[in-house]
């Protein structure tokens, strides 16, 4: 499964993923074959930020 492009969506699956699938960012990241800044870089570009103490974008 790739990651959407749209950044709303993204944020949707990738705070998903990240509560039930992966350990952390990076790995997400590595299994969609994708670098965890731009993940970051997209989601940032909506207003969030990855807040590592909860796993999740806020």
């Amino acid at each position: 499964m790739s990651l959407p492009k749209d950044p709303v969506m993204l944020l949707s699956v990738v705070n998903t993923q990240l509560r039930d699938r992966y350990p952390s960012l990076s790995e997400l990241a590595a299994d969609h074959m994708t670098d965890a800044d731009e993940i970051i870089k997209s989601l940032r570009a909506i207003g969030y930020s990855y807040d590592e103490e909860n796993h999740q974008f806020r």
